[in-house]
């Protein structure tokens, strides 16, 4: 493959773009363990279901597919208050193994959910903006990617702006430092919980349904970017929302590095040795546990 500079440059924007889908369910993730400590392993299934919900709702109802990632995020949010709710309240607080049990039982429940619903094939959200272009120093883009990095930043805005200026996102900055104070300063902690799981599960709907735009999906799509999404946790940092966004440009831009330049087999691997460097380098990850 003849590699040139406009070819690393489409790397680099593809690199975005897929970071910043990365970004925003690890940021979902992040606010999750930030405020509850707790750690679910269900949390790309969420994308999943947002990607199917998408994608339903624009093909059933004719709906913009960006208007349909809006609707989703509503039901998706919800979901994850069931979720929080009926499953993951009842173990909180309790031994951790209970929770990776729980958090695993659901990956199973909603992969088989959505099996039955929607059956095994791959399926792509049918966007307004297929086949369109953007050119740029000889370099070709699909209008797709560039709105799904201005998506993100959108979203990231209004999360940052709810978390650093209402109440609410007061209340989950308190209850993530000291919950039995927060509590004794008149803070609902449950409902902070239920808030909180409702608002990670409403930016995993983000990214599951720009991810359903820009590739196809099925029942199992989960999985890899919940492990993603993860690495980009330790790699940021526990609990710094920062650390989710320069992890996740890392990660997304040195993957598709390395499938340009080694093998396309290589993106995965190169970019989860860039972690382990990390982390021997600095063992709490770039910005370090809670470096908000």
């Amino acid at each position: 493959m003849d590699i040139t500079a406009p070819t690393i440059m489409l790397t680099l924007i593809w690199g975005l773009a897929i970071g910043c889908i990365y970004i925003l369910l690890a940021t979902g993730l992040n606010i999750i363990f930030g405020v509850m400590k707790l750690v679910n392993f269900a949390h790309g299934q969420l994308l999943m279901i947002s990607a199917y919900l998408s994608w339903t709702i624009s093909v059933s109802a004719g709906l913009n597919a960006y208007a349909a990632i809006l609707v989703s995020m509503v039901i998706v949010a919800f979901i994850g208050i069931l979720v929080e709710r009926l499953t993951f309240r009842r173990v909180l607080g309790t031994d951790k193994l209970n929770e990776i049990f729980v958090s695993l039982g659901l990956i199973y429940i909603f992969e088989n959910i959505a099996m039955l619903i929607w059956g095994t094939n791959s399926l792509q959200i049918p966007s307004p903006l297929s086949g369109l272009n953007l050119y740029f120093s000889g370099v070709s883009i699909t209008y797709d990617r560039v709105v799904a990095v201005f998506v993100v930043i959108a979203a990231l805005i209004a999360f940052g702006l709810l978390i650093k200026k209402t109440k609410i996102g007061l209340a989950m900055r308190a209850t993530s430092q000291i919950k039995n104070t927060a509590m004794l300063m008149g803070i609902n902690v449950e409902k902070i919980y239920m808030i909180t799981f409702a608002l990670g599960a409403a930016l995993a709907a983000v990214a599951g349904g720009l991810y359903g735009i820009i590739f196809s999906f099925n029942y199992q799509v989960g999985a890899m970017p919940t492990i993603i999404a993860f690495a980009i946790i330790i790699l940021g940092g526990l609990g710094s929302i920062k650390g989710a966004i320069v992890g996740g440009l890392l990660y997304g831009i040195t993957e598709q590095l390395a499938t340009l330049f080694i093998n396309g087999t290589w993106g995965s691997a190169v970019a989860f040795a860039l972690l382990i460097v990390v982390l021997i380098i600095r063992p709490h990850g770039i910005f370090g546990e809670k470096g908000e």
